[in-house]
């Protein structure tokens, strides 16, 4: 496996960016697991049905989605070190929003501060192209792979600070989010350390590249946006109703913690192999053994629901995400020129959030609202990744099977 010492000296300024955004997913990105293991339970306390317990997390989701175009021409325009900055102000804002609701005991308060947290989580979905800007075609999938395995530290890091803020104060959650407002106010020290230049303005005469029609109608970026939607939703209408499922079933929520943490440790584990795997294997292969990883997390959680089957199914359903996921980001990166890139990945990231909104909405109804018990309710979640397996597989296939040149 290569390492990133190893790399040749025409990736110097590359290497230096991982260890930014490395850092970054660390320190701000650990308040991603913090909200997704909490926020479903803070919602469920506040909100006047049981079946909109989740809606606190779609409406991160949403705002993401909706941040999302316009986070991408933020960055083409002043840079990706202003628009991480830009990210980090957002997630302290929604934070203390999220604070400022559970206070006063007020949902839709806690909702508002819900859809700031997506400006966030839209400018962290950067992250993993701003490491491709400056590396070698070489380089480039490891770069995407180490920057993804910077939520390795995260994984550890959200979930225990869950366990020691959850309970700390009178109103149950606060401590959690007041905690996050500090995250981000730390992770605005690292990105002045960040060095990709501003794009330039285009000259008159420069190319423009292909409209947003063209680009998704293309058929290899078209598979590779749908392999990382269906990726990203399945593992968010999972994940999503994990905690409420786990302490549902009689357990508590620093098991729900526990299994969170082995769920974000399996997403970004093999992030250190992924993009050797990618150079191997080819892309579309590591694609394809993500989707079938996913379909086996089902599978597990469809056994049963104990604490085994939940370890179990979060676990695989982490390392399917992880190989899905990376293996479309690479493949649509391969796929757009440098001119194209504002556009494309605003667009990819717009679509893809938006799957995932649906996802997540899904989530807390199909497990409260389908069934009558959290088992059915579980199973339910589990169930509904069928079709979107199908769907993703079936585009894959049809890629494979196109003439060369397309």
């Amino acid at each position: 496996m290569t390492d990133i010492a190893s790399i040749p000296a025409a990736d110097t300024r590359a290497r230096r960016n991982v260890a930014v955004l490395v850092a970054a997913q660390a320190v701000i990105g650990a308040q991603m697991p913090m909200i997704f293991t909490i926020g479903g339970l803070a919602g469920q306390s506040l909100a006047p049905s049981p079946c909109f317990a989740t809606l606190p997390i779609s409406l991160i989701v949403l705002g993401s989605m909706l941040a999302a175009t316009p986070m991408s021409a933020f960055m083409q325009r002043f840079g990706r070190r202003a628009g991480f900055v830009l990210g980090a102000c957002g997630g302290m804002a929604g934070a203390a929003v999220g604070a400022w609701g559970l206070i006063a005991a007020s949902f839709p308060i806690f909702l508002a501060g819900a859809l700031l947290t997506g400006l966030y989580m839209s400018a962290q979905g950067f992250y993993r192209f701003a490491a491709a800007d400056t590396a070698s075609a070489e380089f480039r999938p490891k770069a995407i792979s180490y920057v993804m395995a910077g939520g390795l530290l995260s994984a550890v890091i959200g979930p225990q600070l869950v366990k020691v803020t959850a309970q700390a104060m009178v109103v149950p959650f606060l401590g959690t989010y007041l905690a996050v407002v500090v995250l981000n106010l730390v992770g605005l020290a690292i990105f002045p350390l960040l060095d990709i230049p501003r794009p330039a303005r285009p000259a008159q005469d420069a190319p423009r590249g292909r409209n947003r029609r063209d680009l998704i109608t293309t058929p290899r970026i078209a598979v590779a946006v749908i392999c990382a939607t269906v990726s990203y939703a399945l593992m968010n209408l999972v994940m999503t109703s994990t905690p409420l499922a786990v302490v549902g079933c009689g357990f508590h929520t620093a098991d729900a913690a526990n299994i969170v943490t082995a769920h974000v440790l399996a997403m970004y584990v093999p992030s250190f192999f992924t993009g050797w795997v990618i150079a191997r294997m080819g892309v579309e292969k590591v694609i394809g053994t993500g989707l079938m990883i996913l379909a086996g997390a089902g599978a597990v959680a469809l056994t049963g629901a104990d604490l085994t089957h939940f370890f179990g199914a979060l676990i695989l359903l982490g390392i399917g995400w992880n190989f899905g996921f990376i293996g479309a980001t690479t493949m649509l990166a391969a796929a757009h020129a440098p001119e194209e890139r504002g556009r494309m990945q605003g667009l990819n990231d717009m679509i893809v959030f938006g799957g995932v909104t649906l996802a997540s909405l899904a989530s807390g109804g199909l497990l409260n609202c389908s069934g009558g018990t959290p088992q059915a309710g579980w199973h339910a979640v589990n169930l509904m990744m069928a079709p979107l397996l199908v769907l993703a597989g079936g585009a894959l296939i049809w890629l494979a099977f196109r003439p060369a040149e397309d």
